[in-house]
């Protein structure tokens, strides 16, 4: 069986966060203003959020590395 992911989406925000890991961890820049990565104190990845969602639908997709 696979690992569980999860997924939030907050409409009235914009705001999509996609969780790989639940544990203690802190949001970070990355090379793409509306994504952010979460991470654990060791830098491993927990998951990343985007913000505007809903501008994507308009642009070219979002490539960023995590």
């Amino acid at each position: 069986m696979g690992k569980e992911i999860k997924i939030w989406y907050d409409s009235e925000g914009d705001y999509l966060e996609v969780i790989f890991e639940r544990k203690a961890g802190y949001f970070r820049e990355t090379g793409n203003d509306a994504v952010m990565e979460k991470v654990d104190e060791e830098g491993n990845i927990l998951g990343f959020s985007i913000l505007k969602v809903s501008a994507l639908k308009e642009r070219e997709p979002i490539s960023v590395s995590l």
